[in-house]
């Protein structure tokens, strides 16, 4: 589809020729949501244009009232200037000459004030949102720490971040994206700390696309700005719902994609170890984060290899030395063991989707489904091994502690192919599955930084930092792959116990 470039429509001078252009644009008769309210402002004709459930009322009324106020002394000369700059005295008001332009900001939800006899018209920004109240993510929950959350409101969510980053140099860049949606999207940054070759990478990126709406909000913008995502799944962006989370990435260097209509903010780039963090770590002692951690990654890495390995020494006794003869199956049950594990990973993916959909009432019901009738039952009858239904909950365990909701995805799908060329190819599928699965994650990258950084490239002192989680007052550099203007976030100090008080100093 081609981008349409709309020639200029100047707004007209006759009242009348304007309504009538709008009117055939917007067809105000057939759309009850589009009022039309015409008045008189000293003696002079005026009409107000405005999308109802978009308006704040006292502020209409209040416009309405000191309008029709209005002396015709009070006006003369100069009468737009004078309206314009003395008589609207409210904080976010702007002039158009295009009613191209005029009609893109009525659906975007200001009022527009037309005025007979002017030949340009008023954007009043007096809007209000259907908006819910911030609350914490649910993907993202920590035991203490803010409770708010990202809503689908971008300007509340703009207001949470400024709230955490008062830095003048925070910038809020705003452009629109959807030949239709006409969908607001704010690029956020520090400017003198966000590679400005990054930045301006990520604005041409968005200003490239071309397409009729963005209904999915951000993660149709995801998938038109890393092009690629069907043969790689990997997700090359960061989703948060957090507001501290996306204020701790901007002091990094990274860039925010706030999308209107979606509580999710995109981070970029972010690498295959941004998904395996989550802010419970640093909500907690430097020693109990660094502890949870390594729990998450052992989580993780059973997600993918732990059903696989089992597979594979079920399949093949001989790998295992005689001390751990004991892992294999005690009964193999009545299919074999790949479509056991097939079979048991289908069911446990329906029952994740019937729970999505099921009212919250029914949900404690759905629990003992899937728990006693499906799972005991099948195991009692000889369906399935016992131990394909252990190894695989500890999987899908390690799915769900896994903090990106994407990654996870992805890594179940990885499980799944682990275990059909296992189940297939024995040692020499495992091995060639294990390594296409470290091969894509080496050669995929997140505009322009490695995914696997800082482990390839290696950088010692930045995967230090995320294999173990370190303390504050040592973090005083920003990730170097992301080429930040600015290196440092505080000077370098020694970790040296301090005294108390004045007792500890004698």
């Amino acid at each position: 589809m081609t981008h349409k470039i709309e020639k200029k429509i100047p707004v007209r001078k006759k009242l009348k020729e304007n309504k009538a252009w709008l009117d055939k644009q917007l067809d105000l008769d057939k759309n009850f949501d589009l009022l039309w309210r015409e008045f008189s402002i000293a003696d002079r004709d005026a009409a107000l244009l405005f999308v109802d459930g978009f308006v704040k009322d006292d502020i209409l009324l209040w416009i309405m009232r000191r309008l029709t106020s209005i002396e015709r002394e009070q006006i003369i000369p100069n009468t737009f200037k004078k309206i314009f700059e003395k008589q609207i005295n409210y904080v976010e008001v702007e002039s158009l000459d295009d009613l191209h332009k005029v009609v893109d900001a009525i659906l975007a939800g200001p009022i527009v004030l037309f005025f007979d006899g002017m030949d340009r018209a008023i954007v009043i920004d007096a809007r209000t949102y259907p908006v819910r109240s911030p609350e914490e993510p649910d993907l993202e929950r920590v035991v203490r720490g803010s409770r708010d959350g990202f809503v689908e409101t971008i300007v509340f969510n703009t207001a949470l971040i400024r709230r955490r980053v008062r830095d003048p140099k925070l910038r809020h860049e705003l452009i629109n994206v959807g030949n239709r949606s006409k969908t607001d999207i704010c690029i956020s940054y520090i400017e003198d700390i966000a590679n400005p070759e990054l930045v301006e990478k990520v604005k041409s990126k968005l200003q490239e696309i071309d397409i009729d709406g963005l209904p999915m909000a951000e993660k149709s913008v995801e998938e038109l700005i890393t092009p690629g995502s069907f043969w790689n799944p990997f997700p090359r962006v960061r989703y948060t719902e957090r507001p501290d989370v996306a204020a701790q990435h901007l002091m990094e260097g990274h860039i925010l994609i706030i999308v209107d209509t979606s509580p999710s903010v995109i981070i970029l780039p972010a690498t295959f170890f941004h998904h395996v963090q989550h802010a419970e770590e640093y909500r907690e002692a430097p020693a109990i984060g660094a502890y949870l951690r390594l729990v998450r990654f052992f989580g993780i890495v059973a997600s993918v290899f732990i059903a696989p390995l089992w597979l594979l020494v079920s399949l093949e006794p001989g790998l295992l030395p005689e001390s751990l003869k004991f892992i294999g199956p005690t009964k193999v049950g009545k299919i074999g063991l790949m479509w056991q594990f097939l079979f048991a990973q289908l069911g446990i993916d329906l029952m994740r989707m019937a729970a999505v959909h099921t009212p919250e009432s029914l949900a404690t019901a759905l629990g003992l489904i899937a728990a006693v009738l499906v799972g005991q039952i099948a195991i009692q009858i000889g369906l399935f091994a016992p131990e394909v239904v252990l190894y695989l909950a500890v999987a899908a365990i390690g799915s769900f502690a896994t903090p990106s909701y994407e990654l996870s995805q992805v890594n179940r799908m990885a499980r799944i192919f682990l275990l059909l060329v296992t189940g297939l190819f024995r040692l020499p599928g495992f091995l060639v599955g294990a390594g296409t699965y470290f091969l894509i994650l080496a050669l995929t990258k997140s505009f322009g930084v490695p995914y696997l950084w800082p482990l390839i490239p290696f950088d010692y002192r930045s995967l230090k930092t995320i294999i173990v989680r370190s303390p504050v007052p040592i973090q005083n550099l920003r990730p170097a792959a992301l080429k930040p203007r600015d290196p440092d976030r505080q000077p370098a100090i020694a970790m040296k116990p301090q005294p108390d008080d004045q007792n500890d100093k004698k």
